[in-house]
């Protein structure tokens, strides 16, 4: 039992580096990998609320004599935790699979095409049912091992990152993809266990460290840890308001709290919850709220409130009166723990009624900017992060250059990029044929 015991470490988990992202690593003590006996690249398992399996890396040099794990969102939301929760750590063995089925992670994602081009992207990579993983690109392989690392420069499965769920994994446990796997990759999203959201998380927002902090203060705190407020008896926050130039990621950062809290998601687009009959904006807008009750923790966001909040004194129509009346009434009737957050986001804040922007409605306002130089180049990279990029990319340049540019602008730059290798690839398809020859892809 006390060799058992020896065996298994609890650690607290911290958020690994935006380059790290989706390659299965976890940085560790060294102090660890001595007690456990691991050398870099053995398997370890991961045990929050369940189980995921990781690749045992050492710390960073920041990190030399502190007692963490650092992991990435996507193994973060396969153990089921978040950063600042405590961790089981111990030594784990992979066993060669014989069949993998994989799906796509994302309910509006189809893909076609063959499973083995999987085998090179998860070649060797440990896994388990349940888990969602991400193909990852060609990136820099600073400080992993050669042995490890030749398990992560397999070419990209598309010209972008894709997320996958493993529905299946024969045999059972943690295993990995060798060359006589059978691959098998269904077209369409399919829902393998109850497990957190991954869609987006902190890995996926660049340039907003500071912002992240902010929210996690005011958001996620309250939804995992309702005691800590209750402790100090005060009333969590109700509300967040997020203002700042289009593009810059508020939307898709309110929903990485939303998958980081382990929330429910309930999104209101302004313009769209507008109806024609009398009553009807008012009605859509409290069945939301029901619903956010019924599902708590949850998280709901209004995007461009002011389309459905504007002052009341400079609007005529008695329509947008009422609804600015009963967004009210909703937010003063949040129980205070009821577990319920909103966060709306907007880019004109100075144009919505100034009764929601008091202390006890919106608690909080953070101003999203745009981002700098530093922001520009992590925004980069994770648009790059499932790229196979040429060696003459430099992303310190291009962030350098884009002056001005938000994270939505970068992302269709990155496009751009992608879609030209595409137009240079044309003359050599055949558009009779439904396939692309693995050959051709891999000169992209």
């Amino acid at each position: 039992m006390a060799d058992e015991e020896a065996q298994i470490r609890k650690l607290q988990v911290a958020n690994a580096r935006p380059e790290d992202s989706g390659r299965g690593l976890a940085h560790i003590p060294r102090t660890l990998m001595a007690a456990l006996g691991l050398t870099e690249g053995d398997v370890i398992e991961i045990v929050g609320k369940r189980s995921t399996p990781a690749r045992a890396v050492l710390p960073y040099s920041e990190d030399e004599g502190l007692e963490i794990l650092r992991i990435d969102g996507l193994q973060r939301a396969n153990a089921g935790i978040g950063a600042g929760d405590y961790v089981e750590v111990r030594r784990a063995q992979s066993k060669p699979a014989t069949r993998v089925v994989f799906a796509p992670a994302q309910q509006n994602l189809r893909l076609q095409g063959s499973g083995e081009a999987l085998k090179r992207s998860f070649f060797g990579r440990p896994l388990a049912q349940g888990d969602v993983v991400a193909t990852a690109g060609q990136q820099r392989m600073d400080n992993v091992p050669p042995h490890v690392a030749q398990h992560l420069r397999a070419p990209a499965y598309a010209l972008q990152e894709i997320r996958l769920a493993v529905i299946q994994a024969s045999p059972k446990g943690i295993v990995h993809i060798d060359e006589n796997t059978e691959i098998e990759l269904r077209p369409e999203y399919e829902e393998a266990r109850e497990s957190r959201r991954a869609d987006v998380t902190y890995d996926d927002i660049g340039g907003m460290a500071s912002t992240i902090d902010q929210l996690r203060e005011m958001v996620e705190l309250p939804l995992r840890y309702p005691e800590l407020f209750q402790r100090l008896g005060v009333d969590p926050p109700k509300g967040v308001l997020l203002h700042g130039p289009p593009g810059t990621g508020k939307t898709r950062l309110a929903r990485a709290v939303a998958n980081e809290s382990d929330a429910t998601f309930h999104l209101i687009n302004g313009p769209e919850i507008m109806g024609s009959a009398y009553g009807e904006s008012e009605s859509r807008l409290r069945s939301v709220f029901e619903e956010a009750a019924k599902s708590a923790p949850s998280i709901v966001f209004i995007d461009e409130i002011d389309s459905i909040a504007p002052k009341r004194g400079q609007v005529s129509g008695e329509a947008e009166k009422r609804l600015v009346a009963q967004l009210l009434t909703l937010m003063d009737g949040l129980e205070a723990r009821a577990n319920i957050v909103v966060i709306a986001a907007t880019n004109r804040p100075d144009a919505i009624d100034e009764a929601l922007r008091r202390p006890g409605r919106f608690d909080r306002e953070i101003v999203i900017g745009v981002p700098d130089e530093r922001g520009r180049r992590e925004i980069l990279g994770i648009h790059t992060r499932g790229m196979p990029l040429g060696d003459r990319v430099d992303l310190g340049e291009l962030a350098r250059t884009t002056y001005g540019f938000v994270g939505a602008d970068l992302a269709a730059l990155t496009r751009e990029a992608a879609i030209e290798a595409v137009r240079r690839l044309m003359p050599r398809l055949n558009l009779e044929d439904h396939t692309i020859p693995p050959e051709v892809l891999d000169t992209l």
